[in-house]
């Protein structure tokens, strides 16, 4: 049945599907309609689920990591300054190995105040081990909500997971949603069983200290299982098709990149404005086309080193920033193709940090931008879009 509802309540709504058996929430703009719906929906009965009003961001991934140790399938969903506080508890969960679902409502990071979109927040916990799916549309938050318990769950990988809306763009945005009936959803996701919980009479050690000689190996595993994420996701989208009749594009989906000159990399709700611009171009001759990074953790590498493999420029599109060299998605793609045998030229566009508008005539000039690029080759290649003070040439 299609529904019309907003990025948050598609997150709601996924979880609920998904048959979240604890959910533990503190409200924080602009996620709280997300718990309030999921609050709603346990209260009225439809949901059969413990819900844990907590103190904190950092007690409600304490209580999903307490309830997902004893085999309990867990959610919450936070945004910003409330992500940035579980950091600790983020690397706990992903070494745990405990597949936890959160709703992120990326958000610009303060100081100065801020509760529109960026992806600051996300980005500064891409190292915490846990899987990011980058949402470009209401209907993608809730499928991709599914999508990564079954992903997660699996015994080869058991991670948790993150599913990125963007503020307001999504979470406060209504759209058409199917939503799918829970019977299906039951037939497609299976109930959490995992191999090792903690249990009554069955005494095991959980997070215990371990010495030198022990520590690398439980890391190396990690990383195999985020290896192993790769597949699983390519594998659980494909079943989801079949399905449901829903697909994204597995991690890299390419709009438009066969005969490509030159595409633009760009995540979250920025992608969906960006396939509109490049039929625009199409129209007019221009050989663009759009790489929409869908998955970031596990990153991409075999589909970026196809791609260069195949076009003279890429323009990367970073809704956030480092204090290093470039932006993050800049800086992992280009180490991705280093070493492949046809490099394309590459640049970095930084842009919309604190909510500002990407709109459609910024992307057709950094289309114009990267195709000139490609035959000049400056020597920055890192650019800052629309910010007072430099060139006005974004208008």
């Amino acid at each position: 049945m299609r529904q019309v509802m907003t990025g948050n309540y598609a997150s709601a709504y996924g979880a609920k599907l998904s048959r979240a058996e604890v959910i533990a929430a503190y409200p924080i703009t602009p996620q709280t309609s997300i718990v309030e719906k999921l609050a709603e929906l346990v209260s009225t009965g439809e949901l059969k689920a413990k819900f844990i009003s907590v103190e904190s961001e950092h007690s409600a991934m304490a209580a999903c990591i307490s309830a997902s140790i004893v085999g309990a399938r867990t959610y919450t969903a936070t945004s910003s300054h409330g992500l940035t506080l579980m950091h600790e508890v983020l690397m706990w969960a992903s070494g745990a190995r405990l597949p936890i679902v959160i709703t992120n409502v990326s958000r610009a990071m303060a100081p100065p105040w801020s509760v529109w979109a960026d992806h600051m927040d996300s980005i500064a916990q891409r190292d915490t081990g846990w899987l990011q799916f980058f949402c470009s549309s209401n209907q993608e938050v809730l499928d991709t909500t599914i999508m990564a318990y079954k992903i997660c769950e699996s015994r080869n990988v058991m991670l948790p997971a993150m599913v990125i809306e963007d503020a307001f763009i999504l979470s406060h945005t209504s759209e058409p949603v199917d939503m799918p009936e829970q019977e299906a959803v039951d037939s497609f996701l299976p109930s959490f069983s995992p191999e090792l919980k903690v249990e009554i009479g069955k005494p095991m050690g959980f997070g215990s200290l371990v010495k030198p000689d022990q520590y690398m190996e439980f890391r190396y595993k990690a990383m195999l299982a985020m290896k192993a994420a790769r597949e699983r996701i390519l594998r659980v989208e494909k079943e989801f098709k079949q399905v449901f009749g829903r697909e994204y594009g597995g991690l890299l989906e390419n709009y438009r990149c066969d005969d490509a000159e030159v595409v633009l990399v760009a995540a979250g709700s920025t992608a969906a404005t960006a396939k509109d611009v490049v039929d625009s171009l199409r129209e007019k001759g221009q050989k663009v086309g759009l790489a929409r990074l869908r998955v970031f953790r596990p990153f991409p590498h075999e589909e970026f080193r196809a791609l260069a493999s195949k076009v003279a420029g890429i323009a990367v599109l970073d809704r956030s920033y480092t204090f290093g060299v470039s932006g993050a998605f800049f800086t992992e793609i280009k180490g991705s193709i280093y070493d492949c045998p046809k490099r394309p030229a590459m640049k970095n566009y930084i842009a919309g940090l604190g909510g500002r508008d990407i709109t459609p005539k910024i992307l057709e000039k950094i289309f114009d931008d990267i195709q000139l690029f490609v035959k000049r080759r400056e020597e920055t290649d890192v650019e800052w879009v629309d910010v007072a003070g430099l060139p006005r040439r974004w208008h």
